[in-house]
């Protein structure tokens, strides 16, 4: 028997999506009928999320009161390690996140445990595990194995894995974490955004514009092609951190991961592995970029090295 412990990520009282992501991704892990799905969620109220946690899938729910309303990576760290003694998985299961990478690396090498991260691929080989992710600046897919590793720790990729639907009536059981001084304090946390604006998490068509507009005057060009469009307008991280779209709308590893995204069409975008982070799985990228080395023609399936402006009037002229 194969256990399987997934960690489940929440923040401000809520669940990440990304969490019920790697129930779905731990069931495809799944090689013979015994094997074990156990989810652990760490906090001060973690028995709060059992309900939402109880999906199909799931064969024991591990509540670990530990820590405080906010997430410390030192008692994740320390709460993780005491699981993993405790029983005995073969891989752990966290999300690519920001929080989860700020104690993965350490919990991984204080075990001497198998190590990866990014990943948006795991199967077995046999009994070997094996993760892929990118390399080489997204250029080539790198299949990961861990010879000689009893347990594996995965950071995984948000939007690899569908969510399954329906419910299970999992066991439920506590777990006692050792005590863990913290060495911060959480002083407030701000969710940045753009406040009701719309979430591009779920939108379908978006324009995302990069570096490449030049200068703050041209957004309003762009928003104008988006919405005659029908798209969404986007950017990457300079533009986001310049102020001159909000920081709801940048699209990235810093930024948000458009999941339900169809079609992208990147103007002035260079792509670079953080951007690419965000929309690299969408199955339909249209690149613009005057450099014909841009990154982003990597991944595109339609490219043209040309001029954004010249590109945008011509597609004003064709919707108008």
């Amino acid at each position: 028997m194969k256990t399987i412990l997934v960690v489940a990520e929440h923040r401000g009282g809520e669940l990440r999506p990304v969490t019920f992501e790697l129930i779905a991704g731990a069931q495809t892990l799944k090689q013979a009928a015994d094997d074990q799905v156990v989810v652990a969620v760490i906090g001060t109220h973690a028995d709060q999320f059992v309900p939402a946690l109880s999906v199909e899938g799931v064969n024991e729910l591990v509540v670990v009161k530990a820590g405080s309303v906010d997430f410390d990576p030192d008692i994740f760290e320390s709460a993780v390690s005491g699981l993993i003694q405790s029983r005995n998985p073969a891989v752990v299961l966290l999300p690519h996140t920001v929080d989860s990478l700020g104690y993965a690396a350490t919990l991984a090498s204080k075990g001497n445990f198998g190590f990866a991260t990014d990943v948006f691929k795991l199967e077995y080989d046999g009994a070997d595990l094996v993760a892929t992710r990118g390399g080489y600046n997204q250029k080539v897919n790198v299949e990961v194995d861990f010879p000689g590793k009893s347990c594996v720790v995965v950071a995984v990729r948000a939007n690899v894995y569908k969510p399954q639907e329906g419910a299970s009536a999992p066991v439920v059981s506590s777990f006692e974490a050792a005590a863990k001084p913290s060495r911060s304090t959480n002083k407030e946390y701000i969710e940045l955004g753009g406040g009701n604006d719309v979430d591009i998490t779920t939108v379908d068509f978006i324009v995302s514009i990069g570096r490449g507009i030049g200068e703050e005057t041209n957004v309003e060009d762009f928003r104008e092609l988006a919405e005659t469009a029908g798209a969404t307008l986007c950017c990457s991280r300079p533009i986001a951190d310049a102020g001159w779209l909000p920081k709801s709308r940048q699209v990235g590893q810093s930024g948000k991961v458009v999941g339900n995204c169809k079609l992208y069409v990147a103007l002035g975008i260079s792509g670079s592995i953080q951007h690419m982070a965000g929309m690299k799985h969408v199955p339909t990228i249209v690149a613009v970029n005057t450099d014909p080395g841009a990154s982003i023609f990597t991944i595109a399936k339609y490219g043209i090295v040309g001029d954004i402006f010249e590109v945008h009037e011509e597609l004003m002229n064709q919707l108008a």
